[in-house]
């Protein structure tokens, strides 16, 4: 039995170990208000002993963080509150971002890589093989929220086995890396003045050329300021 002690006291926390015939009668010797067991089905007694040596350094650790916590406060604090306020622009540029990413989230146009396998028929296995694969090889793109990613529906063609239309390969081409995920969701479904107030994500499947050349018609701008 290992107990543990800080600057010699007591701390009211033991390991015990041994056969469950000696931990009960053990049990039975000791106070305690909470007892947690580990078994073993295969282990030596000194496999045992070492894991209940573990235990206790684990604790000791523990103990020590706790009595650190209250002098580390007011450090953690300072740590984590930002350096300066936010300026108004910040703030409002903040907003701005959240309500258009609340706007592509609720538009439900994005499926995940599980869908879009139920949808094409690909393996149960691995569903989200097939969309990462076409992620990477950047023939669609996805925006990533709470870990997960999503993948335009109006980017596959449901004719095709819910494939990716061949135009969004080109049009991920004119962008390059001047676009992330959410920057190329919200171009495909903002209105468009080079498509006649028509979203480009309206016009992919129907007339591809006009919202690949919107498309590159948005780097000219971007390039001549």
């Amino acid at each position: 039995m290992s107990l543990i002690l800080e600057n010699g006291e007591r701390k009211g926390v033991s390991t015990l170990s041994g056969s469950p015939r000696e931990v009960k009668h053990k049990l039975d010797r000791i106070i305690a208000e909470q007892v947690v067991a580990v078994t073993f089905m295969q282990a030596t007694e000194q496999e045992v002993n070492q894991v209940a040596q573990t235990i206790s350094s684990i604790v000791q650790l523990v103990l020590t963080i706790r009595k650190q916590q209250v002098d580390n406060l007011d450090l953690l604090v300072d740590a984590l509150v930002p350096k300066a306020m936010p300026t108004p622009t910040q703030l409002k540029e903040a907003a701005m971002i959240v309500r258009a990413r609340t706007g592509v989230i609720e538009s439900g146009d994005w499926m995940t890589a599980a869908e879009i396998a139920q949808l094409a028929g690909f393996s149960e296995s691995n569903p989200s093989a097939q969309p990462n694969k076409w992620k990477r090889e950047k023939v669609l793109f996805a925006i990533r929220h709470n870990g997960i990613d999503y993948f335009p529906s109006y980017g596959l063609d449901a004719n095709a086995g819910y494939r990716p239309l061949k135009s969004m390969a080109k049009i991920l081409e004119t962008f390059g890396n001047s676009k992330d995920g959410w920057g190329l969701a919200y171009w495909f479904r903002s209105v468009n003045s080079f498509l006649d107030g028509m979203r480009p994500q309206d016009l992919l499947a129907t007339d591809p050329a006009r919202v690949i050349a919107a498309a590159q018609d948005e780097l000219l701008e971007v390039a001549h300021g």
